[in-house]
């Protein structure tokens, strides 16, 4: 059982994307099959300090996602392991027929960080604010799909990933993410982590509305409201056990997550509870909006996703 972090909620030392830089380079040190791809973004995931070390496993593949996806199933082709990065709507709504086709169709070995989740884009605006990318590749058959909550977590799936075969994508921000877990935890695919017991109700968050959970649960808890909160960082395939457990135990589901209510973990919470447990059940996240310019603090309040909001629809349901 990982300890709830402290009341302070301290970030990691390291940004999410120096840590993909980093293991990027360690991976592909170790094995020269492993190449990275760019989308001319390597100086926003730091690859750009990293390229005169491996200047032959790190293409920038220019501002054209589609074909740096087909040149991603090419290398797959060849015995290559290609992690492709681009943000997530280029990686996914720009690029989906590559991404279904010459990806999944194909049976080709893909590894895709889509980076400045939801509203962690900040001032890239509407257009750069990708709400629908977990949604999309859901629906791509045999895909998996990971949110990561914190750089431990990311670290330690890219370098699961390099040994499994087939299209995996992971959710990131760019920056500091709060640190929830120790050197040394194992994240096992489909399974879900509890980083906090309750008998009351059951939070279940992605990505940075992990640590907004953990926050709302603290206000709940002021109000004699005792809340679980899991890491739901395995989107697909999502860990159908453990949301039956809980929704046996606290008879009430709030889900928590950067990106539409549509389609993406609140969606897949809800498919497993309606087959198996039907339980009420509300949904935080994005409503019928498209992105906009603005600080992550400001965004947050504008698309309710505070802890207040959580708190909220977790008195509401109860």
């Amino acid at each position: 059982m990982i300890q709830t972090p402290s009341k302070n909620y301290e970030l990691d030392k390291v940004e999410m994307r120096q840590t993909y830089a980093n293991t990027l380079l360690e991976m592909a040190k170790e094995n020269p099959n492993v190449i990275g791809l760019e989308a001319d973004l390597m100086s926003a995931i730091t690859t750009n300090k990293i390229i005169k070390e491996i200047p032959y496993q790190l293409i920038n593949c220019g501002i054209m996602e589609a074909n740096m996806l087909g040149v991603a199933a090419g290398l797959s082709l060849t015995g290559k392991i290609p992690y492709v990065h681009t943000f997530g709507q280029f990686a996914t709504r720009r690029a989906f027929d590559q991404l279904f086709v010459s990806g999944a169709y194909a049976k080709t070995n893909m590894k895709i960080l889509g980076s400045d989740s939801g509203v962690t884009a900040e001032h890239n605006g509407g257009t750069h604010m990708t709400f629908e990318d977990l949604g999309l590749v859901r629906l791509i058959p045999n895909a998996t799909v990971y949110e990561v909550s914190d750089a431990t977590m990311l670290r330690y799936l890219l370098r699961k990933i390099e040994k499994e075969h087939g299209i995996h994508y992971i959710r990131t921000i760019r920056k500091h993410a709060v640190k929830l877990y120790d050197e040394g935890e194992v994240f096992e695919t489909g399974k879900g982590k509890v980083l906090r017991e309750g008998v009351d109700v059951t939070i279940i968050a992605s990505g940075i509305m992990v640590a907004e959970s953990l926050k709302a649960a603290d206000l709940l808890q002021e109000q004699g409201i005792e809340a679980t909160v899991i890491d739901m960082f395995s989107i697909k395939p999502i860990d159908q056990d453990v949301i039956v457990k809980y929704a046996k135990k606290t008879k009430a589901i709030v889900t928590a997550e950067n990106h539409n209510i549509i389609g993406g973990l609140g969606s897949a919470v809800a498919e497993v509870l309606s087959e198996h447990c039907p339980t009420p059940m509300k949904r935080i996240g994005v409503k019928e909006q498209f992105g906009q310019v603005g600080k992550v603090d400001y965004l947050k309040e504008f698309y309710k996703l505070t802890p207040k909001d959580i708190a909220a629809a977790v008195q509401e349901l109860m």
